[in-house]
């Protein structure tokens, strides 16, 4: 039942509390009108109030999904980027140790690692006397665009051999560089297979 108290606490309400139809007055009239609007008030939110909420709250997810969506292609762009930093590093350090003499290599060879797996798993220092291997990674990084987790390391790169031309890559021998197999496209216009 209603009085002139509020409903929810903290709520004041317009009307005097003393005026209503049971005390009289001049104020009898006002009290039996607002008597509606008050029970209004006390019920909860009306479907015009919930439905303006809902599309609010619609925006604001639409507006944040692509957001997240870039972050997360951005990560992986800056993951790609050190991978193949670190795998290009790799590569230039091993064909400097052949040509230093360091580690054994053919006469009629490049000096670029036969395969990407000699890079973290070591090869024999041959001017050490004691029998030792370098190593060139840690791991191997993988590809971050690859679609399949499972597959090794190693095989989520493209390879483009020393004999190969810039222009069409493929693999060969050695190991001059490495690209991603992924056809999309980078947030900066290139392919990733470009990078």
């Amino acid at each position: 039942m209603l009085d002139g108290t509020s409903c929810r606490a903290g709520f004041n309400p317009p009307w005097p509390a003393e005026a209503g139809p049971a005390r009289g007055g001049r104020d009898a009239g006002l009290a039996g009108r607002n008597g509606a609007a008050r029970r209004a008030l006390c019920r909860g939110f009306t479907l015009i109030e919930l439905v303006v909420t809902v599309a609010i709250v619609g925006i604001l997810a639409a507006t944040v999904l692509p957001l997240a969506q870039i972050s997360a292609q951005r990560a992986k762009e800056s993951e790609l980027r050190v991978a193949l930093r670190q795998i290009r590093d790799a590569i230039d350090a091993y064909k400097v140790a052949g040509d230093a003499g360091q580690i054994e290599r053919q006469a009629d060879a490049s000096g670029y690692p036969p395969s990407l797996r000699v890079l973290a798993g070591g090869v024999a220092d041959i001017k050490s006397a004691e029998p030792k291997l370098i190593y060139f990674l840690r791991r191997l990084p993988r590809d971050p665009f690859y679609p399949d987790i499972d597959t090794p390391a190693e095989e989520t790169w493209a390879l483009r051999s020393y004999e190969s031309p810039p222009d069409a890559p493929a693999p060969g021998d050695d190991v001059f560089d490495v690209y991603s197999q992924s056809e999309k496209t980078g947030l900066n216009g290139l392919p990733y297979r470009e990078w």
